[in-house]
């Protein structure tokens, strides 16, 4: 499939289409005018004695530095190669090829003053699966991801490394394999590609994406909880959340009510239930989780607008000739977001515990036998995969600590203010594969608590998602090795296929 990629207005779904698979793409046509004549402006301006920063100035604390024009492109080179300084592990290749999209959409807008060839050899490198190998290491998310994009910009004018065809080579030769040729950069062209948000936005976006599967997941996962433990669907009537207001609480409990109706198991308590009210953890489900949600969507729309953003510096103003010196390139929106989605990530984890917690404990579980064995004593069962939630819970805890308000000056106190984003975005990824596992972990005993309940049966939207379930994870009778059921309970959480199965409204 051809994706166009349309700079100001590419919507979630393209972007994350484009990181999960590998679409052919390229930068509409009608984007190039403006790129070319943005590019002219810097043109001529590089020839003028007028000083610009970063086209005929040095960089930085060094902006009083004048720039002769027989240096501009060694002063570009230079700028590239000072600058890659990252360091750690390399950045996963399709976040790669999301951070060099986020940047194509960001020249395209034409005000980055860039020649179309620089845009037409990133197109070149994404469509032969080119990839930069990015540290993840090394950028303050201010004056743009420097280092990382730096380590982009690097390959493009043959040096650096870069992934091709399973091994990593040098840019140089990387290019080569793929029959394309490093370019020589003009005025600007290296600021351009080294001044942005593209790594950080990529990483937050991949963070994004992955949290938004996992709270669809979690629907299912504490509406199984729920029928396991034989709760209440009172908490989730419509007329409660109404009365609230809040969007995400009245979608969350909507859909929940939906998976559960029709359950046996829910209409066999209905009466005669000696318990009043269940637990938080049960009842509180759509308040939490739909909290979480309202503040994933608000992360996701300060994110749509960042991937189409303009976060170069100088801006070039085509309509004027103007060349304006800001502060686009500060990533302090990225780091708000990245932020608000690591706090969802932490508390849909913290109350799936619970429920975890709750299920494995015989005193509070209704019925349900001593951590989920069915032979309690000489087995342990979910005893200590419970203890794991635990563990990955309060590290998730930890990991959502605020990083925006950890500024520090860096650059010889020109740079005085930092948004931490790109390690903000970064730490999402751990995070959400401990949400992952929580909630394998939640699915493992809640379908066991669902099957001790036979002959009732829960919903038929239920039933489908044990049905798939069980495709992959066995139940548990006796002690086994548990570690590699845990693995397949994550993957089944993290592919999506829970919510898959069931055929249920799960459109948060």
């Amino acid at each position: 499939m051809s994706i166009e990629l349309v700079p100001g207005s590419t919507d979630l779904r393209t972007l994350e289409q484009i990181w999960r698979g590998k679409d052919h793409l390229a930068l509409t046509r009608e984007s190039h005018a403006a790129i070319s004549a943005s590019a002219s402006v810097v043109t001529a301006a590089a020839l003028g004695t007028q000083a610009i920063y970063g086209i005929n100035t040095g960089f930085g604390k060094l902006a009083s530095v004048k720039i002769q024009p027989a240096d501009t492109a060694q002063l570009q080179r230079n700028l590239v190669l000072s600058h890659c300084c990252g360091v750690g592990e390399p950045l996963e290749p399709a976040t790669t090829r999301l951070m060099m999209v986020l940047k194509l959409l960001s020249l395209g807008r034409g005000a980055s003053g860039v020649r179309l060839e620089v845009c037409t050899l990133l197109e070149r490198m994404i469509a032969a699966n080119v990839t930069p190998i990015i540290p993840v290491q090394g950028s303050v998310g201010a004056s743009g991801d420097l280092a990382p994009l730096a380590h982009m910009a690097a390959v493009m004018i043959g040096a650096g490394e870069a992934l091709f065809e399973g091994q990593i080579l040098s840019g140089q030769q990387a290019l080569e394999k793929a029959a394309l040729t490093p370019i020589e950069l003009h005025a600007k062209e290296g600021l351009a590609l080294l001044n942005g948000t593209q790594f950080s936005t990529a990483c937050a976006l991949a963070g994004l994406f992955d949290c938004w599967r996992l709270a669809k997941a979690c629907l299912v996962t504490s509406a199984l909880t729920t029928d396991a433990i034989m709760g209440s669907t009172a908490p989730l009537r419509a007329e409660v959340h109404s009365l609230r207001g809040h969007k995400g609480q009245i979608d969350v409990a909507s859909a929940m009510s939906g998976l559960l109706k029709g359950s046996t198991i829910r209409e066999s308590h209905r009466k005669g239930d000696t318990r009043v009210q269940d637990p938080y953890c049960i009842r509180c489900q759509p308040q939490v989780t739909g909290a979480a949600v309202d503040l994933i969507r608000f992360a996701a729309s300060t994110l749509e607008t960042e991937a189409n953003a303009v976060t170069d510096n100088p801006i070039v103003v085509t309509e004027t000739g103007d060349i304006i010196s800001g502060g686009n390139f500060h990533a302090e929106p990225v780091a708000f977001a990245a932020d608000q989605i690591a706090m969802a990530v932490s508390e849909i984890g913290a109350i799936a515990q619970r429920r975890v917690a709750l299920m494995v404990d015989p005193t509070l579980s209704f019925d349900l036998p001593a951590f989920l064995s069915p032979k309690p004593g000489i087995n342990s069962g979910f005893m200590i995969a419970e203890v794991t939630t635990a563990a990955l819970m309060s590290e998730n805890k930890h990991l959502a600590h605020p990083c925006c308000i950890d500024s520090t000056p860096t650059s010889a106190n020109q740079e005085d203010h930092v948004s931490m984003a790109a390690h903000g975005a970064r730490r999402l990824k751990r995070m959400n594969e401990n949400l992952a596992v929580i909630l394998g972990i939640e699915a493992m005993c809640a379908v066991q608590g669902i099957e001790e309940r036979a002959p009732l049966r829960t919903s038929d939207a239920l039933q489908k998602a044990i049905t798939r379930f069980r495709l992959d994870v066995a139940r548990l009778e006796d002690d086994r090795y548990m570690a590699n059921d845990i693995k397949d309970a994550t993957r089944v959480i993290a592919s999506g296929a829970l919510v898959a199965s069931n055929g249920a409204d799960l459109i948060l």
